[in-house]
């Protein structure tokens, strides 16, 4: 405490007539009252990154240093800090980050979001950590295939998410186990239960379309079971597929129809089975969950932000939506034993599923799931879903300015062209805006032979411009040929 933050210093002498600022006096050493996880308060003074980077590096035999671009100037006092030392040179290599679209990788922001409870913690499925990647579900063979497509760049660029999302399907696809859920329940009761033909040991479903060599399970359909909120309307139309009063759907792996009788309550419906063959073929087939269904909750995780790349009002665009919460989803029962909280761990990658029609899954960390008792909370978190989402996206009032001027200028070069194709070929150069007034004299093909102020246009002038009459001729032709 003799004395105070910043006021003293260690400097290296380097250069000051250096042309890089970074090679002038570097701070080596400096004061910091802050409490260090070994030494506690005992100590205060301590080293900058600049200072023991290299060193580190050195000290640790590291071949290559790698890191972004905007440490490319730092690359001389490395090697100068290592020079004066006389220590072994790793080399250095600096490459552009990694940019994310619909995310921020500055640990400021991410530390803000921490603290400010925006989100869960380091750890949380929207942020771009390992920890949460991790915990979303991305693999550590998804994001070497992720960067190894990528490849190494020198060049500000921005990937868009939907490339990480289309290597995450393309990996889990063939892999992952499948599952019936229900996010929001509606119970269904089977009115013709003992006529509905309903295999009594349950329908073969295999783990994994593709492979054979994963196995299978096995699903039960029972007289009380559920579907999912988003498969059921009090009102049909040509465009909906899904369950409606008098209206029959297929029902998964059943091979017959389920119809709605009577609606008992928005959470109730009454319904019939029909595997007659005379049946209606259906346009859809529903997904159900057995009245013997596992309790859980699952979390939609979508984009962190709702702007494409974040400015500096990033607390703003943050997506409301970006984690949407489904207390009182149902799963079926099959997956029980892969979800036991004794296999789940938070240093690895969990148990992944797809759950089908709604996207490929993995079990949370704070999973309490016993599979003997079939007691306890089960979390599931979405990784991506199963196509892009086309839903219209949210965009900044920047971003629509853009998209209106874009537009307006779209508009605005239509216009100027259909009135350009107005105009005869004979009288392009004399009528034209862009050449209006230029020319003074033509000849008999409306070809300018002299400028407005007399003076005579050069051979090479005039085959410029016969060449420019002949597009215009082109196009003034085909425009007036599809017009008829």
């Amino acid at each position: 405490g003799v004395y105070d933050e910043g006021s003293w210093t260690v400097r290296l002498k380097m250069d000051l007539t250096h042309p890089n600022p970074n090679m002038y006096d570097l701070v080596a050493y400096r004061i910091k009252y802050t409490h260090h996880p070994h030494a506690g308060d005992k100590w205060c003074i301590y080293p900058s990154y600049d200072f023991t980077h290299g060193i580190c590096d050195s000290l640790e035999n590291i071949d290559y240093s790698i890191c972004t671009l905007e440490f490319e100037n730092r690359r001389e006092p490395y090697y100068w800090i290592l020079w004066a030392l006389d220590l072994y040179k790793p080399n250095v290599f600096e490459m552009s980050r990694l940019n994310l679209c619909y995310t921020v990788l500055s640990k400021r922001r991410l530390l803000k979001l921490v603290t400010s409870n925006k989100v869960r913690g380091w750890n949380d499925p929207r942020m771009p950590t390992i920890s949460g990647l991790r915990r979303r579900g991305y693999t550590a063979k998804i994001l070497k295939s992720f960067c190894d497509d990528l490849g190494i760049t020198r060049n500000e660029n921005y990937v868009e998410v939907e490339k990480l999302n289309q290597t995450t399907r393309l990996a889990l696809a063939p892999l992952t186990r499948r599952a019936m859920v229900c996010l929001s329940p509606i119970k269904i009761e089977i009115l013709n239960w003992e006529e509905g033909g309903v295999d009594p040991n349950g329908y073969v479903v295999q783990n994994a379309p593709t492979d054979e060599t994963l196995g299978s399970h096995t699903v039960k359909l029972t007289p009380t079971f559920y579907i999912d909120t988003s498969d059921f309307r009090m009102k049909d139309d040509k465009t909906y597929y899904g369950l409606a009063p008098n209206k029959a759907v297929g029902l998964k792996y059943y091979g017959g129809n389920l119809i709605c009788e009577k609606v008992v309550s928005p959470t109730h419906l009454q319904c019939r089975l029909d595997n007659t063959p005379s049946r209606p073929k259906p346009k859809s087939f529903l997904t159900w969950v057995p009245s013997n269904g596992i309790a859980c909750e699952i979390r939609l995780y979508n984009n962190l932000f709702s702007v494409k790349m974040p400015t500096d009002s990033w607390e703003d665009e943050l997506n409301p939506q970006s984690e949407i919460v489904y207390p009182n989803a149902m799963i079926d029962p099959s997956v029980a034993e892969l979800c036991d909280a004794a296999t789940i761990g938070e240093w690895k990658s969990n148990a992944a599923f797809q759950f089908e029609r709604f996207g490929y899954f993995v079990v949370d960390i704070h999973t309490q799931f016993n599979s003997k008792t079939n007691t306890g909370k089960l979390i599931f978190n979405r990784t991506v879903s199963l196509k892009e989402e086309t839903a219209k996206k949210q965009v900044s009032n920047e971003e629509q300015a853009v998209l209106d001027k874009r537009k307006a200028d779209q508009r605005a070069a239509t216009k100027l062209k259909e009135e350009r194709m107005k105009i005869a070929p004979s009288d392009y150069f004399k009528v034209d805006d862009e050449y209006k007034g230029k020319y003074q004299n033509f000849g008999e093909d409306g070809i300018p032979t002299h400028l407005v102020d007399g003076t005579e246009l050069t051979k090479s002038a005039m085959k410029t411009l016969k060449k420019l009459q002949a597009k215009h001729t082109k196009a003034y032709n085909a425009f007036h040929k599809a017009k008829k």
